[in-house]
């Protein structure tokens, strides 16, 4: 048995550690160890609950509107205030905008450069993956920052300032839209598809989400999505951290403010075997193997005690959320899943190539809720309304970052927050094991990966890694 400890992995944060046991050739067990501890949950208690909306965005300069949007639900939910309609449309709009230049940084910034990698010398596609996206020269590199820059000019319109806005606010958003700015997203989204469909996916959106099976998808070759899927079937990327066929999705872009059900730009829901509504009371977040203090509990009623002795048995700063006992995975496939795609479940348990095609399909099929919503922007209609926060009271706020579901959990006692609870998308992907000794989403994907002789740090393992897309400043707070 040969063991490797490799990291960090992330092109724009590092702290990510795995420890791997290796036999025969291949990953025989692996730990995930997110070790910075940041402590933002104990920073919000005591404070005013309007200052989560400032604080809690500062978990990440990268996801920055998806705390924004959680905090504010969870503000709204204990006012007893929801934005007004066209507020939680442009909100939508706001957070879709953020999500998709996610899901554009992560494919051309921060997977596809592995596969310029020497060791792939000599394949088919290796010059054009070289030419496309050798880090800081690939011409995809550049075109996608190009076309992300020109993208958040809507945040410069309507989110003031990206990251870090107080634009999302627990009644709707702060500016309302002209006229003026109503034309200048359309134009704005008008350019983004052209990008879109001339660079990543060569053909118009309709014709990639229109797609069904994974044959269909694996023959796909126009773009530089038609690269990578080219790179996945000469690799076997349906094969590599192969997931377990369990999704969790909290629902993205939640538009409905008037009283009636709930509706989403993609719905929520838990997926396992079949499509279940979404039931958190079953939810808890374990720490038997996190250095934090306490016991298995639901967030509404959790702590961050961390164990500044470190113990021994543990061996991450992050806790282990489960749902009923189970491990669930989460992200742009799971809601492409639980939203009910048939290209989305083609592509359940497919490792590596479900990850990145979901959110390729992701992507295809976001900026088509933009263009939507855009065109329904009504100037005249109001998108605030003012509420009164309560000394006491309780609230909870689920949204969909890009990397999955994140969940804000507040108390407020006395005026101030008394407790604040978060679940971000990498505690769920990136967890240790539970008291039970079950792994978390990403240590049972990389069992079974191949390692080379003499590898130090395991390109397969890079791969399944990068196809969570850690971010562990947002894991541990």
């Amino acid at each position: 048995m040969t063991k490797l400890v490799v990291g960090p992995f992330n092109r724009v944060e590092g702290d990510l550690e795995v420890r791997l046991e290796i036999a025969g050739g291949a990953v025989a067990q692996a730990h995930v160890n997110a070790p910075l501890y940041r402590g933002f949950e104990r920073m919000l208690v005591g404070k005013d609950p309007r200052d989560a909306l400032t604080i809690t965005p500062r978990i990440c300069g990268i996801c920055s509107i998806s705390q924004s949007a959680a905090a504010a639900r969870a503000l709204g939910a204990a006012m007893g205030l929801s934005p007004t309609p066209q507020g939680a449309m442009m909100a939508a709009l706001i957070h879709a905008v953020e999500n998709v230049s996610d899901h554009l940084t992560h494919f051309n910034l921060f997977f596809m450069p592995d596969f310029t990698r020497p060791v792939y010398a000599g394949r088919s596609w290796h010059g054009r993956a070289l030419q496309r996206f050798t880090p800081m020269e690939g011409s995809a590199q550049r075109a996608c920052v190009a076309a992300r820059a020109e993208l958040m000019h809507i945040l410069g319109l309507m989110a003031g300032k990206w990251p870090h806005t107080l634009a999302l606010q627990p009644g709707g958003v702060t500016r309302a839209p002209g006229p003026s700015e109503r034309l200048r997203i359309r134009s704005v989204l008008r350019g983004f598809r052209r990008y879109l469909e001339e660079v990543v996916f060569g053909a118009p959106l309709e014709e990639f989400v229109a797609l069904a099976g994974l044959g269909d998808l694996l023959a796909w070759r126009s773009g530089d999505a038609g690269l990578f899927f080219e790179i996945a079937e000469t690799l076997g990327l349906a094969q590599l951290g192969q997931g377990g066929d369990r999704y969790l999705s909290f629902g993205a872009y939640p538009l409905r403010s008037d009283g009636g059900a709930p509706a989403y730009g993609f719905a929520a829901g838990i997926w396992e075997g079949e499509a279940r509504p979404l039931d958190l009371r079953g939810l808890v977040e374990d720490p038997s193997h996190a250095w934090m203090l306490g016991e298995a509990r639901h967030p509404a009623y959790g702590e961050t005690r961390p164990d500044e002795m470190m113990r021994e048995s543990a061996y991450s700063w992050c806790k282990a959320p489960r749902l009923d006992g189970r491990v669930f995975e989460t992200g742009a496939l799971a809601r492409q899943v639980l939203d009910g795609h048939p290209l989305a479940h083609a592509m359940r348990g497919a490792g590596v190539l479900g990850r990145i095609g979901g959110r390729l399909l992701e992507l295809a099929r976001t900026q088509m809720l933009m263009e939507r919503w855009a065109e329904a922007i009504d100037p005249a209609a109001q998108f605030m309304q003012q509420g009164k926060m309560p000394k006491e009271g309780v609230g909870v706020g689920l949204v969909e970052a890009a990397r999955g579901a994140l969940g804000h959990w507040l108390r407020i006692e006395r005026g101030v927050i008394a407790s604040y609870q978060i679940i971000a998308p990498t505690t769920w992907n990136f967890s240790p094991r539970d008291a039970q000794g079950v792994p978390g989403a990403l240590e049972a994907a990389l069992v079974g990966a191949p390692v080379q002789e003499g590898e130090e740090v395991p390109v397969s393992v890079q791969h399944i890694v990068r196809s969570f897309d850690p971010c562990m400043a947002c894991t541990v707070h």
